[in-house]
């Protein structure tokens, strides 16, 4: 297997959007995904980007991402949210994840980010169980809140 992780370009942003797919399938919420290609690309790659990822590629082959952005906390400072992180089914248990993980980490400490903050759902047990192997802090007792463009549009 040659593995390769490297930074994101635009011309990655269909086969991420694949992937994104593909975990809102995995997270039961397909209906979810409703950025348009063209609206991805310009949020990752145009005048003002909001959004980095790191890719992970198999013989050319992009098999993972790992998209994040700098949160500011008033708490707690800057710090790097990891929005989405996948590795696609038939490439997952050979430590691809690890390794693109790590790289987000090494990349909150080269930004000097204070800490590393993302969400997981409590029904998803193997990503707990990942995620528990860092030690990492899972926080009960909040709920996620959105308004949708629509009822933004309609205020």
């Amino acid at each position: 297997m040659n593995l390769n992780i490297r930074t994101a370009k635009a011309i990655d942003c269909p086969r991420i959007l694949e992937l994104i797919n593909e975990l809102a399938v995995y997270e039961r919420a397909p209906q979810e995904v409703t950025v348009t290609l063209d609206h991805f690309t310009e949020a990752g790659f145009g005048k003002n980007p909001v959004w980095k990822a790191f890719v992970a590629e198999v013989d050319g082959t992009i098999v993972g991402f790992a998209l994040y952005y700098t949160r500011y906390s008033t708490w707690k400072g800057s710090r790097l949210y990891l929005e989405d992180f996948i590795v696609t089914e038939e490439f997952r248990g050979k430590g691809i994840g690890k390794i693109l993980f790590e790289k987000v980490i090494v990349e909150a400490k080269n930004g000097n980010f204070n800490g590393m903050v993302w969400q997981v759902l409590d029904w998803n047990a193997p990503a707990i169980n990942f995620y528990n192997k860092y030690s990492a802090y899972l926080e009960s007792g909040w709920l996620n809140a959105a308004l949708s463009t629509d009822q933004v549009k309609a205020f």
